[in-house]
Order: C-alpha cells, then sequence, then structure tokens
C-alpha cells in the first residue's frame, strides 16, 4: 500500500507541476504576444500650382506682385495646363524707372493683364518639346499667346530666344520648373506686346 500512495503522491505532485509550467507557459506566451503593426510614414507632397512655384521663389517676387495686383492668381492657378515664360526680378528691374510701379497702379489694370498673360502660352512646354518644335520649323517656332499675340521661339547658343512683337528679346534662363498646372521657364526680360 505505501508503494501505491508513493506513486499517487508522485503522480500528483507531477500533475501539479505540469499543470503549473503549463500556466507559467500561457501567462508567458500571452505576456509576449505581440501584434506587428504595418505603419505608412510616406509623405505625399502635392507640387504648387503655377501661382504657388512662383510665390515659394524669392527670385519670382515682382512677378507674384504684379498676378496678384492683375487678379490673374485664380486664372493662373486653374487646371491649365500652361506655359509660363516668367521674367524674374532682374528682369522687372531692367524695365525703364517706374515702370513697374505704374503698372501696378489700379488705373493700369488692362495693360498689367495684357502684358503678363503675354507671357502666357495655353499647353505646357517643356524645354524639350520647345527645342523640337524650334528644330522641326527651321529654326524658328510662333507660339500665340493667352493675350492674343505672338512670340517668336529660336535657339542661340543652345538656349531658347524669345523675340517679342516689338522686336525686343529674352533669354530662357532656368527651364522646366514644374508645377501642377504646367511649367515654368524663368526668362531674363520682360517681353512686350504691341
Amino acid at each position: 500500500m505505501t508503494v501505491v500512495k508513493t506513486i499517487s503522491t508522485l503522480l500528483l505532485v507531477g500533475v501539479i507541476a505540469t499543470s503549473c509550467g503549463d500556466k507559467k507557459k500561457s501567462e508567458s506566451t500571452e505576456m509576449t504576444d505581440t501584434t506587428a503593426v504595418a505603419v505608412d510614414t510616406t509623405v505625399v507632397v502635392e507640387t504648387p500650382n503655377i501661382v504657388g512655384v512662383a510665390a515659394g521663389n524669392d527670385d519670382f517676387s515682382t512677378l507674384v506682385a504684379a498676378v496678384k495686383a492683375a487678379e490673374l492668381v485664380e486664372t493662373l492657378s486653374s487646371e491649365g495646363p500652361f506655359t509660363v515664360f516668367a521674367p524674374n526680378n532682374a528682369a522687372f528691374a531692367a524695365l525703364p524707372a517706374g515702370t513697374v510701379e505704374t503698372l501696378l497702379k489700379p488705373e493700369s489694370l488692362d495693360k498689367l493683364k495684357s502684358i503678363l498673360t503675354y507671357h502666357v502660352v495655353a499647353g505646357k512646354f517643356d524645354a524639350a518639346a520647345v527645342t523640337d518644335a524650334i528644330t522641326k520649323n527651321n529654326g524658328k517656332f510662333t507660339v500665340t499667346t493667352v493675350q492674343g499675340g505672338k512670340i517668336d521661339l529660336s535657339l542661340k547658343d543652345g538656349k531658347v530666344m524669345l523675340t517679342d512683337a516689338n522686336g525686343g528679346t529674352s533669354t530662357v534662363i532656368l527651364a522646366d520648373v514644374a508645377a501642377s498646372n504646367g511649367v515654368i521657364h524663368a526668362i531674363d526680360k520682360v517681353v512686350m506686346p504691341k
């Protein structure tokens, strides 16, 4: 009987030890069980429209002021697409003294709109497309601006040149500035319609 008691006691101790071990193992699994969560940290940055791009570049501050004064912000922020030959601050500064100040006055609204829209072409034409069009048209490609006037585009020393209706010229000094509704090409002189 002692042998039976001893065996029973050993079995009981084994069952208790095993169940405690299982309980610890179960608790341990519950405590260390983690769920992996994927977090997308990709930040999507939208390209601003033409007005936003120009406003974000200090070298176009005069142009932005003129666009606001001419009430063209909404137009140049629309879907487009547009190609803008954008005079930089130095181009506006090269105009005769007092010209910019006079153009920014409310009474000059129509003239300012005419000048600014003369720098805009409907459609998106990157530098490669412009160069290709010039080459395929015997060195000169004429575009009609949003203002209604025409500008001749040509190449000189590998750079795109603009010739306005008065014979004035300007050079593209920075091409293919992307905008959500078109493209901007910075130019070194203000071109003028007739």
